[in-house]
């Protein structure tokens, strides 16, 4: 079974309490449908079905491999590296975030 090789990238392990919603999105008046998080440095970015997709930008552009979902009820991370999804038990927290402004 194929294993992530980056879980030593995995700097972030307290979730915040709260996200106002994507960085970028936020700066530039754009919605967004779900939030994940960078395990490296916190970042929070909008996910693939979101029309800009800045967590999978902000991971090609730092190298961060590892994100993690902070939408409610979802507790899993994928590895853009080795393309890998998992769950990461030491990662604890569920912030509050604000409705997707896309409806999702």
């Amino acid at each position: 079974m194929a294993e992530c090789t980056h879980l030593d990238k995995v700097e972030i392990t307290e979730l915040p309490e709260s996200v106002p919603g994507c960085e970028e999105c936020l700066a530039s008046g754009d919605p967004w449908l779900h939030l994940r998080i960078c395990l490296t440095c916190g970042h929070v970015g909008c996910c693939d079905d979101s029309p800009n997709r800045h967590a999978t930008q902000h991971a090609g552009e730092t190298g961060h491999p590892i994100i993690r979902s902070i939408e409610p009820r979802e507790d899993w991370s994928w590895c853009f590296v080795d393309e890998i999804g998992m769950v990461l038990p030491d990662v604890k927290g569920e912030p509050q975030i604000p409705p997707s402004p896309l409806g999702g």
